[in-house]
C-alpha cells in the first residue's frame, strides 16, 4: 500500500467531498450499476463457499507509454518506479509518440523501430493492450520537411508504403491505430492529395493487416467546441464506406475544471454512430489551463483537493456512459508528463491526492470481491464489474472473464 504521510488530512477531506456523489439515488451511480456491472453466478453444491475476486477491469483505465520506456533512455531506477506503478494503476496503454511517422522517420529511410518494439515486448509480457498513436497526422507542423518536398505521386506512394509496411510489422500486436490525427484541425495529405486519401490509407493498412482496428482521433470535442465539426466529418467518412472502427476523443482541452453538462452531451451525440468511444488523451488539469501555460508552476494543496475531485467526477461521467470504452490518461509521472501538474505521482514518486482518489475509485468503489455460500438450490450470485475474476468454489480456483457483451456470467461448478 502507498504511505499517505501528510496527506492524510486533505485526503479525509477530499473522500468525505467526494463520497456521496455515489449515493444509491444518484443518476451517474445507477448508470454505472447499469452499464458496468451484470450478474455472476455460481452454480455448485449447495452449501457451499464461494470467494469472488476481481483481478481487472474490462473497461481500459490506461494511460500513455513514454518513449522512455522502449528506448532505454530512462534511468534505471526511473524505469523500475516507472513500470512498478504503471502495473499498479493501469491495465492498457497508448504510445505516446513512439509509433508518430515524425518519430519513426524522421529522416527519409532512416526508419526507428526500436522504441515501439520496446513498448510492445513491454506490454505483451504484461498483458496490456496497446493501442497504436498514430499512423499519420497531419497537423502542417508535425509534417516532417522530406516529406513535403515530394512530389504528388511520390507522397500517395509514400503513404502507402507506411501504411502497409507498419500494419504488417505489427500484425495483431497492437489493439487498434489512430488512423490520421486530429483531421478537423488540418490535413496536410488531403490538402496535397483530395478528399479521399484517408479512405485510401484505411484501405492499405488493412492490406497490411486485414484485421486492423482503425479509430479516429481529434481535440476539443467533449467541450462541445468542435462537436458539430466532429459529427460532420464522422457522418461524410461513414458515406465513404471507410472502415472506422471507433471514436477517440481527447480529454484535456478544458482548463482546470470542465463542464459536466457538455461532457455528457458531447458523448451522447458521438454515441449516435453506434461505434465505441475512447477517451484518449486525458489530462487533469488541461490544456487551457495556467499549469499547460507555465508548466513551472505548482498546485497548492487546495488546488490538489480540487483537482483530485475534478478527475473524478470526469472519470465518473464516462464510466456511466455506455459508449465509451475507456480513458486513457495523457501521462502520469511528472518526469514525463507534457502538463507536469496533471500527474498522480511527482517528480520523486510521492502520490499526490489525485492519485489516491483514482485509486480508490477504480479499486475500491468500482470493484468486485464479494464471499458467500450456495443457497439450497445450489447457486450464488452477485452484481460485479465486468472484468477478469478469480472465482473459489469448495477451495477449487478458476479464473474466469465476466464480459459486458454477456451481460450474466454462470460458472457451473456443480459437478467435479
Amino acid at each position: 500500500m502507498l504511505k499517505i504521510h501528510s496527506l492524510l488530512p486533505i485526503l479525509v477531506i477530499l473522500f468525505s467531498i467526494a463520497i456521496p456523489c455515489f449515493s444509491q439515488t444518484n443518476p451517474i451511480d445507477q448508470a454505472i450499476a447499469k452499464h458496468r456491472k451484470g450478474k455472476l453466478i455460481v452454480n455448485a453444491k449447495p452449501g457451499t463457499k464461494v470467494s469472488i475476486k476481481q483481478l481487472s477491469h474490462e473497461f481500459w483505465f490506461g494511460a500513455a507509454i513514454a518513449n522512455g520506456l522502449g528506448s532505454g533512455k530512462m534511468s534505471q531506477e526511473d524505469l523500475n518506479q516507472y513500470k512498478s506503478h504503471f502495473l499498479k494503476n493501469f491495465n492498457s496503454a497508448v504510445t505516446e509518440n513512439a509509433l508518430k511517422w515524425a518519430n519513426m522517420e524522421r529522416e527519409k529511410g532512416q526508419v526507428n523501430h526500436l522504441t515501439v518494439e520496446g513498448i510492445l515486448n513491454w506490454t505483451e509480457e504484461n498483458d496490456i493492450p496497446l493501442r497504436g498513436h498514430n499512423l499519420f497526422w497531419g497537423i502542417e507542423k508535425f509534417v516532417q520537411p522530406w516529406i513535403m518536398e515530394l512530389s504528388d505521386a511520390e507522397l500517395e506512394a509514400t503513404i502507402k508504403n507506411r501504411a502497409i509496411s507498419i500494419a504488417r510489422k505489427y500484425k495483431g500486436r497492437f489493439v487498434e491505430y489512430d488512423l490520421n490525427n486530429e483531421m478537423i484541425h488540418g490535413n496536410y495529405y488531403e490538402d496535397r492529395l483530395g478528399p479521399d486519401i484517408t479512405a485510401k490509407m484505411a484501405k492499405w493498412v488493412l492490406e497490411g493487416d486485414p484485421e486492423a482496428q482503425l479509430y479516429l482521433n481529434d481535440y476539443d470535442i467533449l467541450t462541445g467546441n468542435r462537436l458539430a465539426d466532429y459529427l460532420a466529418q464522422i457522418r461524410n467518412l461513414l458515406a465513404q464506406n471507410v472502415p472506422i472502427a471507433g471514436i477517440g476523443v481527447q480529454g484535456h482541452l478544458h482548463g482546470s475544471t470542465f463542464d459536466r453538462k457538455e461532457l455528457k452531451r458531447s458523448l451522447d451525440s458521438l454515441a449516435q454512430f453506434g461505434l465505441p468511444i475512447r477517451i484518449t488523451e486525458f489530462n487533469m488539469p488541461g490544456q487551457r489551463s495556467k499549469f499547460h501555460k507555465d508548466t513551472q508552476l505548482v498546485m497548492s494543496p487546495e488546488e490538489e483537493q480540487q483537482n483530485a475531485i475534478e478527475l473524478v467526477d470526469y472519470y465518473s461521467i464516462c464510466f456511466a456512459h455506455p459508449a465509451v470504452e475507456g480513458i486513457l490518461m495523457w501521462g502520469f509521472w511528472e518526469g514525463v508528463n507534457w502538463i507536469p501538474a496533471s500527474s498522480l505521482y511527482t517528480r520523486d514518486w510521492q502520490p499526490k491526492p489525485a492519485a489516491h482518489a483514482y485509486q480508490k475509485l477504480v479499486f475500491d468503489t468500482w470493484w468486485t470481491e464479494k464471499t458467500g455460500t450456495t443457497t439450497t438450490e445450489g447457486q450464488y450470485s452477485a452484481d460485479a464489474f465486468y472484468g477478469k475474476y478469480q472465482i473459489t468454489v469448495g477451495g477449487q480456483t478458476r479464473i474466469i472473464s465476466h464480459k459486458k457483451e454477456n451481460g450474466a456470467t454462470t460458472i457451473d461448478c456443480s459437478t467435479p
